[in-house]
C-alpha cells in the first residue's frame, strides 16, 4: 500500500456531493472579484488572474484575457502582449461574469483534502473551481492564493 493511501470501506454517499453543490449555490452571490494579480513576464507579457474572494479569502482564480476583455477559461491562462491594463475595469468584468456565473451540478473528488471541487461556469466556460469539506458544509479557501492577496494586494 502507498504511504498516505485512504481505504474507503464505506458506499459514497451522493448525498453528500448535493450537499456540496448546494453550499456552493448558496456561497455563490456572496463571491466577489478581488484585486487583479497582475504577472509580468521576462519577454514583456502580462498575464492577469483575478482572485474570487469570500469573506476574505480567495477561493480560486479566474483567467483574464485581455484581448476580448472577458473571463477565460480554467487550463488557458493568456499570455499577452502589447495591451493596457486597468485593474478597475478588469475588476468590473469579473464581477459582472460572478452575477452571470451558475454551478455546474457536478462534483469531483480530491483524495488529499478529503474534499469535493464543484466546477463554476460561465457562458458555457468552466471559470472556477470551488472546493468544499467532504460533508458539504464549508468552503474551503485556497489559503496559497490567500497569502498570495495579502502580499500581493494589502
Amino acid at each position: 500500500m502507498r504511504s498516505g493511501w485512504k481505504d474507503h470501506k464505506e458506499p459514497l454517499d451522493l448525498k453528500l456531493v448535493t450537499k456540496a453543490i448546494e453550499t456552493v449555490k448558496v456561497a455563490l452571490p456572496l463571491f466577489t472579484a478581488g484585486l487583479p494579480i497582475v504577472k509580468r513576464g521576462p519577454g514583456g507579457e502580462i498575464h492577469i488572474d483575478v482572485p474570487t474572494m469570500y469573506m476574505d479569502f480567495a477561493i480560486d482564480r479566474i483567467h483574464y484575457d485581455p484581448y476580448s476583455k472577458a473571463p477565460s477559461p480554467k487550463g488557458r491562462p493568456v499570455k499577452a502582449w502589447g495591451v493596457e491594463i486597468n485593474p478597475q475595469e478588469v475588476r468590473q468584468t469579473i464581477e459582472v461574469a460572478l452575477k452571470e456565473a451558475y454551478v455546474i451540478e457536478a462534483a469531483e473528488f480530491r483524495e488529499p483534502e478529503n474534499a469535493w471541487v464543484i466546477p463554476v461556469a460561465w457562458n458555457k466556460l468552466i471559470i472556477m473551481y470551488v472546493k468544499v469539506s467532504y460533508d458539504g458544509r464549508e468552503l474551503i479557501p485556497d489559503y496559497g492564493l490567500t497569502e498570495e492577496v495579502r502580499r500581493y494586494v494589502i
